[in-house]
This record gives C-alpha cells, sequence and structure tokens, in this order.
C-alpha cells in the first residue's frame, strides 16, 4: 500500500509560516497586516515562559503599526475591569498589591512572573487592559443546566453561546475524561457547554471593546485551545458580527500540511526551549 500522507515541512526557528499556503512569511509584512485586524488573537500554552515573551513582542510588533491597542486577557473576570483600568493609571505602588487586588491566587493561580512582562508593557505604554473573562460559576452553571436555565441577569452580560460545529465537538473529544477514560455523551455535552461558555465570554468582552466610533485593536491572550482551527472564540466573535479576526499560534516543531492547514492564519516557529524563565 502506497502511503499518500503528506510528508510534514520544517519551519526555521524565528520565522512565520501561512499554513494555508504552507510558504514562510516575512515578520514585518505579517505585523502590517495584523495591524489592519479588528482582533489578533495570540493563542498560548498557560505554564511557558517563551510563549508569553512570543505574546509581547507580536504585540509590540503590532503597536509599532498601529499604537491604538488593547491587550485582553483571559485571566480575568470582567467584575475585575476596574482593577484593571486602576493599575494602568498608575493606582497600585506595587505588582504585588496589583496582583492581590486582582485576586490572582484565586482567578488564575498560574505563577504570576508568567504575565507580569505583559502587564508592565500595557502599564508603561498606557494601553488598555481587558478582562475576558467570565465569573467562573457561571461556566460550571452552564455546563450542567444549559443556558436556558441561567436568567439573563445571572449570565454575567453574556449572550447565549452559538451552538457548536461537530468539528468543535470532535476536537474537544480529544480531552479524555478522568484516568484518561472517554467521556460519556452526558459528560461530553456538559464539557462543551462549559468549554463555550468560555468561549462566548471572551468574544463578547472583545465585541464590547469594540463598540464605538474609536475603537482600539484588541489582541486577545488566550488558551490555544480555545482558538485553534476558529472552533472557539473566533467563531463566536463571528456570530456576534466582528470580522477581521486573525489567529496567530506558536509551535515547537513541524508543520503538518495535512491536519494544520486551517489551525491559524499565521504560525511561529519558537526557537528550542524548556520553555522557563532564563
Amino acid at each position: 500500500m502506497t502511503d499518500t500522507a503528506a510528508p510534514t515541512i520544517s519551519i526555521a526557528p524565528g520565522t512565520w509560516l501561512d499554513p494555508r499556503t504552507a510558504e514562510p512569511v516575512a515578520h514585518s509584512q505579517l505585523m502590517r497586516h495584523l495591524a489592519m485586524q479588528r482582533v489578533v488573537l495570540l493563542g498560548e500554552t498557560h505554564d511557558r515562559y517563551d510563549v508569553h515573551r512570543w505574546q509581547l513582542h507580536v504585540a509590540a510588533g503590532i503597536m509599532a503599526h498601529r499604537p491604538d491597542i488593547a491587550l485582553g486577557f483571559e485571566m480575568f473576570p470582567r467584575r475585575l475591569q476596574p482593577v484593571l483600568d486602576a493599575f494602568i493609571a498608575g493606582a497600585f505602588a506595587s505588582t504585588t498589591d496589583f496582583l492581590a487586588a486582582a485576586e490572582w491566587s484565586e482567578v488564575w493561580r498560574f505563577d504570576p512572573a508568567l504575565y507580569l512582562p505583559l502587564f508592565q508593557f500595557c502599564r508603561q505604554f498606557r494601553l488598555p487592559m481587558l478582562a475576558l473573562n467570565c465569573h467562573r460559576p457561571l461556566v460550571t452553571r452552564v455546563g450542567k443546566q444549559g443556558w436556558d436555565d441561567v436568567p439573563v441577569e445571572e449570565r454575567d452580560g453574556l449572550t447565549p453561546a452559538r451552538p457548536a460545529l461537530p468539528a468543535y465537538r470532535e476536537y474537544l473529544a480529544r480531552f479524555a475524561g478522568p484516568s484518561g477514560r472517554p467521556r460519556d455523551e452526558m459528560t461530553s455535552d456538559r464539557f462543551v457547554r462549559a468549554q463555550q461558555t468560555w468561549d462566548r465570554a471572551f468574544a463578547c468582552n472583545i465585541a464590547r471593546a469594540l463598540d464605538g466610533p474609536a475603537a482600539p485593536l484588541v489582541i486577545g491572550i488566550i488558551g490555544r485551545g480555545h482558538l485553534e482551527y476558529g472552533y472557539g472564540t473566533p467563531y463566536q466573535l463571528a456570530d456576534l458580527g466582528v470580522d477581521r479576526v486573525s489567529i496567530a499560534l506558536p509551535t515547537d516543531g513541524p508543520f503538518d500540511p495535512l491536519r494544520e492547514a486551517n489551525i491559524a492564519d499565521a504560525l511561529f516557529r519558537l526557537p528550542a526551549t524548556d520553555g522557563k524563565a532564563e
């Protein structure tokens, strides 16, 4: 039997690739293109320093072409927006005070050093920080009960998510249940509804920031599982009528044109690293 699988394509470290064409893209060209979007979504693996450095460098590259940007963070629920505004205004004497006011140890819990360069970048240049998440109990509640059982006034300003595409359900099914066991249908449905609540929260809060004649370009700092293949937050943004959305993701290895042709609008090959702080 002949193996018809397409070979993988090596991406040189420190370079960009267009997954749709499998062709390299110049950094300066891509930054100019991203600066013309309404939303740029930068996917992350939460616990990797190198990925967060990449996000910072891309945000700075976009700002060089378009200074009116805002950074939206998955880490913060919407109720903490006043804290983020105060941080940008210089209200806190230290980052320790800011992290305490932002309830970091409760709402996110990853090492804050992963994100502090991004936060300081926003503060130094007076770039708005946007809280993109929702009240966590809402995610659990929608997962268990569905949107219809949650009164409108208890939805944290969100509208119901557009139903998941079958391809997204298949994508999410890769995440196994406890001890690696496959999820049963009921558990799978709860998981999809919960995941879509996050997707919709990020989309609704991004769309809210774009509402107005002088809207900034919003750069979303979001877990890549909400972005890959356009299934999660990008799908919900389209449902809300938000156009000109680009997805950029970092990668560690070669590009698989069969599996990854539609994974994002641009892939960046990270240099070899253990992902830890240097």
